[in-house]
């Protein structure tokens, strides 16, 4: 963060340094456009910094990163042995970003760079986390359109969170809160930050943002993103309630269904000693009986959560992905890769 003192006014003026955070997958053709559309509007922001994570591509986008990151030291990049996904590219970005505030975005040119000044004047308004609203998208309805207002609809009702595009990257965060969330991303959970967010505490926005027409390459998103991001956000909503007391869940639905195993065993009990009657050709018995297995089973299953718990704090963090390369950081950073754990 930068200050500097107005000797006129006597006024006090805070420059907060920006780290511009950019995955991308294959996408040679929309590199150099990208990085001339962005860099002036970062430039008229004060300092900053963007880090490119390449996602394994396979095309030459990583040479066309090259290309730019050759005259601008500012300009850092972070290349993949494979494509770990969008969450690990994304958190790679911000495990390693010194900014103050820090922008995600696509890197297709759907997303407009102007709109970043904007998400960093409300950050500095006091938010945690601004999400971007593509309220008039340029996407094919049915493929992109329709899936994607159906999961922000669904996803809004069951997080309880009033925001209407959690499907873009295009978003601006506090440092200290994707510092603080980082390590929770993994399969496709980057689209749910703003719900961990939200869950714990952090002030959240949103602002209307431009969406353009995709001009090169093809989306390699659809219909089955939809299926994936409910399972995703049934583990989200799962792990912020009870990833530290598990045995809370699946104990209270073993003892439910232990419960109702011992009620439906008693009527029979019942039926048996006082009215004679055999119990062996009664579907209830056998209810009965798998309700209170059941049961058993859910509760040893919480108490097996309560220590894979346990043993995962008090065990480091390991990484998902594993990097290959990256330029413009620190040479100690560069040159000690393989010295970085990188295990799963």
């Amino acid at each position: 963060m930068l200050i500097g003192l107005d000797l006129h006014s006597q006024v006090i003026q805070v420059y907060d340094m920006i780290s511009a955070i950019i995955p991308v997958y294959n996408e040679e053709d929309n590199i150099l456009s990208l990085y001339s559309e962005l860099k002036p509007v970062l430039n008229r922001l004060g300092e900053h910094e963007i880090i490119f994570v390449d996602d394994g591509s396979t095309d030459s986008t990583f040479q066309k990163l090259k290309e730019c990151a050759e005259n601008d030291k500012r300009l850092k990049i972070v290349k993949f042995r494979k494509n770990f996904g969008q969450s690990a590219a994304i958190s790679q970005g911000f495990d390693l970003a010194t900014g103050d505030i820090v922008v995600t975005m696509d890197g297709d040119l759907q997303n407009d760079p102007s709109d970043i000044p904007e998400m960093v004047e409300k950050i500095r308004g006091g938010f945690d986390v601004v999400c971007g609203w593509r309220k008039q998208r340029n996407d094919p309805f049915l493929r992109k359109r329709v899936p994607s207002r159906v999961f922000n609809w669904l996803t809004s009702r069951m997080a309880g969170l009033n925001i209407h595009d959690l499907g873009t990257p295009f978003k601006a965060y506090r440092i200290e809160t994707v510092k603080r969330l980082s390590g929770s991303l993994y399969g496709e959970l980057h689209r749910y930050i703003p719900v961990l967010a939200a869950r714990r505490g952090y002030k959240i926005s949103e602002i209307e943002v431009k969406h353009n027409p995709r001009k090169h390459g093809k989306s390699k998103y659809g219909w089955s993103r939809l299926i994936r991001g409910l399972l995703d956000l049934l583990t989200v909503l799962f792990l912020e309630k009870y990833l530290a007391r598990p045995l809370h869940l699946f104990g209270t639905i073993g003892l439910l269904s232990m419960a109702s195993g011992i009620v439906m065993s008693s009527y029979l009990l019942i039926l048996r000693i006082f009215y004679r009657q055999p119990l062996e050709d009664r579907p209830l018995f056998m209810l009965a009986v798998l309700m209170v297995v059941s049961g058993l089973q859910f509760i040893t299953l919480g108490l097996v959560g309560e220590m894979l718990t346990r043993f995962q704090h008090e065990n480091s963090k390991s990484k998902l992905y594993d990097v290959e390369t990256q330029v413009n950081f620190e040479p100690e950073r560069e040159n000690n890769l393989e010295s970085e754990p990188q295990k799963e």
